[in-house]
């Protein structure tokens, strides 16, 4: 039986957009450090769901406030002059309430911002204006992150103290050479100045009391900072510290400060994150600032990934009798488990390559991620899916509040997930650079690489004239031969008549609009005709090329040749309007011939023409096959349950629509083959 999914954490940002000059950086960095790595698809990133409020307008305010989705929600609220002196915004976040599973947490960008009554009353505000001009995005990714950890994973008792959900940070250092007691000495300091709790055993083991016996109580509970030096590996006590940390399934984090030469790495000192400062000399502050944020990021990645995997159990994402681990599995982990019985694990994606993981068949072991197991190489095999998926217009965050990156990212994810398990792609998208297109390739040349199978072509279709420029298609063509099939259509016969099909047609006057309007909508329909099932995602209302959004042509399309279609709502755009008319059964402003005159330009003369030749778009019968949708048809169609489908129309999460698609894509696929 289907649950809500609610993920374990969410993050919403909150600011008024006079503040964006200090806010923007400082989540632009956020957005790098705690979502996935839109340019590093195959990273171990975060993946937290991100959410953020503003507006374009200074005299308005966001449509939503923050509310509980999820497990823990913590809401940064950015207090200025700007969200005091603003009686529209101050009620704004006067209406956001703390409760349960919603922390808020209040950062002052000036000294004004500290004085914040009603919802925001009595919190303490990180302090933005104390910490150095050029130095503000890296501190904000300390404390932040810092608060995430505390608010998100630590247990916080009634009548204890804050400081006590504070990060435990092991300093592990070898005492020769003098680098790394000085750099540990150097990190202290900074901790001793923050929340933080920190180990350092110069300081913190008395005497009398064993050497032993301290560090296998206090590593269980903490982080692990390996400061790597020249003599580290070899030290005894050093190479315990991170059997302990391993043994206990700790985060660990090295810090590659090598001054000339190493003989062996211990090998249990791998299989984590490393960052590089240079040896033998005394860390700046910025350095130190580094090296807390990477141990700080690690930290929720590996609290963030053990309590994925364990609700993916509860959700049936995952088998039960599997064992979970934050990192790919090692050698002692695994013998372990075998000695308990246990002969299977799940790991975080993205998966490590075939050659690494080779001693899993030897030890009869089998090792996967939530993305990929052998089981599932084929189960979507023969399918053809179409992907109609596109970006949208930034409102400044007032209605939309995910990033456009989201898109990209879930492009991604979408690639991954279906072509993995052997489904062909077909997406009608143009060749930009950095395009949805290229989004889609490289992720399948990275994934075929990754888990060394052959995998189907994604069908690029291209209509005309956007296929003609030959320079751009063989270079296209060459670069992703190996993972790439385009499908290149013609200008329908209508308008075929005086005009040169071998010379490319800009888009520069309404009569050449009207073309590319049907070259277009001739192109998704033989796209979507040859499509087993359409993934319908974002779309741009305005500010097109065609006669309609090209989501939206290419829903009713689908609609008319009855596929199967996987609206995902929950990420705006054309599908968000899309999919509140076949909800509620209203109309749309944005849906309408006259909002599309006055916003998109040329269109009026367009549909004049367009009206000429009967090729127009009709809004009202839009409207009338969109209302009419029976919603229980579309569940069904899609294979899966209406409380399964309105739940995929709404998500704004990835990992829950994914979830659903491809369940649905298995349960259809008996019937479509």
């Amino acid at each position: 039986m289907f649950s809500d999914y609610q993920p374990p954490l969410t993050l919403h940002f909150v600011w008024h957009p006079s503040d964006n000059e200090v806010v923007s950086p400082i989540l632009d960095m956020l957005r790098v450090s705690f979502s996935r790595d839109v340019d590093r698809p195959f990273s171990r990133g975060l993946n937290i769901p991100l959410f953020f409020y503003s507006s374009k307008s200074n005299s308005q305010t966001p449509e939503n406030i923050p509310i509980s989705i999820a497990k823990k929600n913590i809401v940064f609220i950015f207090t200025s002059q700007n969200t005091i002196g603003r009686p529209k915004m101050y009620d704004y976040i006067d209406r956001i309430k703390s409760n349960d599973s919603l922390s808020i947490v209040p950062i002052a960008i000036d000294n004004a911002g500290l004085h914040h009554k009603g919802s925001l009353d009595g919190l303490n505000c990180i302090r933005l204006y104390d910490w150095p001009v050029d130095q503000r995005v890296s501190f904000s990714l300390v404390y932040l992150s810092h608060e995430i950890f505390r608010q998100g994973f630590s247990h916080i008792e009634q009548d204890e103290p804050g400081k006590t959900t504070s990060i435990n940070l092991f300093l592990s250092h070898a005492k020769a050479g003098g680098t790394g007691i000085e750099f540990s000495e150097n990190i202290k300091a900074f901790i001793d100045n923050t929340n933080m709790n920190r180990f350092f055993d110069s300081t913190e083991i008395s005497p009398g009391f064993s050497f032993d016996d301290e560090i296998e109580k206090y590593i269980p509970k903490s982080t692990l900072i390996i400061i790597e030096t020249d003599a580290y590996s070899s030290r005894y006590w050093c190479q315990r510290e991170i059997l302990c940390a391993k043994r206990h399934n700790r985060p660990i984090i090295v810090i590659n400060c090598l001054e000339k030469y190493e003989d062996r790495i211990f090998p249990a000192a791998s299989n984590v994150p490393c960052l590089h400062i240079a040896g033998n000399t005394r860390l700046s502050n910025n350095e130190v600032l580094t090296i807390l944020s990477g141990a700080l990021l690690e930290t929720i990645r590996h609290n963030l990934s053990l309590t994925t995997l364990e609700y993916f159990k509860t959700q049936g994402w995952i088998p039960n009798d599997c064992e979970i681990t934050s990192r790919p599995p090692e050698i002692r982990q695994v013998l372990d488990w075998k000695n308990n019985g246990v002969d299977k694990a799940c790991y975080p994606d993205p998966p490590i390559y075939p050659d690494e993981a080779d001693w899993h068949k030897q030890l009869e072991f089998d090792a996967f991620t939530p993305l990929w197991s052998p089981s599932e190489n084929d189960s979507l095999r023969n399918l053809n899916i179409g992907i109609s998926i596109s970006d949208f217009e930034s409102d400044g965050f007032q209605k939309n509040h995910q990033h456009f990156d989201t898109l990209n990212l879930l492009a991604q994810d979408i690639a991954r997930n279906l072509l993995s398990r052997s489904a062909t792609l077909l997406y009608g998208g143009d060749l930009r650079e950095g395009g949805f297109t290229e989004f889609l390739l490289d992720e399948a040349m990275i994934l075929q690489d990754r888990l060394k199978i052959d995998l189907p072509p994604i069908q690029n279709h291209l209509a005309w004239p956007l296929h003609i420029s030959d320079e751009e298609i063989v270079t296209w063509r060459a670069k992703y031969r190996s993972v790439m099939k385009t499908e290149e259509y013609p200008p329908p016969s209508d308008v075929l008549e005086n005009l040169d099909a071998t010379v490319f047609l800009p888009p520069s006057c309404p009569e050449n609009l009207y073309i590319w309007s049907r070259c277009l909508t001739d192109m998704r329909t033989q796209s979507v005709e040859l499509s087993d099932a359409r993934i319908c995602v974002g779309g741009r209302v305005r500010n097109f090329k065609g006669k309609m959004p090209g989501v939206l042509e290419e829903v009713l399309i689908a609609l008319e040749k009855n596929k199967p279609i996987y609206l995902l709502g929950g990420f705006g755009g054309a599908v968000g309007e899309i999919s509140k008319i076949i909800s509620t059964k209203q109309n749309s402003q944005k849906i309408n011939r006259d909002w599309q005159a006055e916003h998109t330009s040329g269109y009026a003369d367009l549909q004049r023409i367009a009206s000429q030749n009967n090729n127009h778009a009709d809004y009202d019968e839009i409207i009338t096959t969109l209302t009419s949708t029976n919603y229980s048809d579309l569940a069904t169609k899609s294979g899966l349950s209406e409380t399964e489908y309105s739940r995929l129309m709404a998500s704004p999460f990835p990992d829950e629509c994914l979830h659903l698609i491809i369940k649905g894509l298995k349960n259809i696929r008996s019937h479509i083959k």
